[in-house]
């Protein structure tokens, strides 16, 4: 029996938070600034993040939804 090595999309998801949360810490050590400043910064971050992870998941749901509807 033949094992699927694709990745899944929980790996993308997980790479995808991982990379945002090491850019953040990054950016922090090279840009410091003041505390009001970096509060607006990771809030900003953090709303683009989750609408990238909202997207990201509507995209995979469509993909889903594709594969099983093109299956019966």
């Amino acid at each position: 029996m033949a094992k699927d090595e694709g990745v899944g999309g929980g790996a993308v998801l997980l790479a995808f938070v991982a990379g945002a949360i090491a850019g953040a810490a990054v950016a922090l050590l090279f840009a410091p600034a003041t505390g009001e400043e970096t509060r607006d910064f990771l809030n900003q971050r953090a709303r683009e993040a989750s609408d990238k992870v909202v997207d990201a998941a509507r995209q995979f749901r469509q993909a889903a939804d594709q594969r099983t509807s093109g299956e019966a």
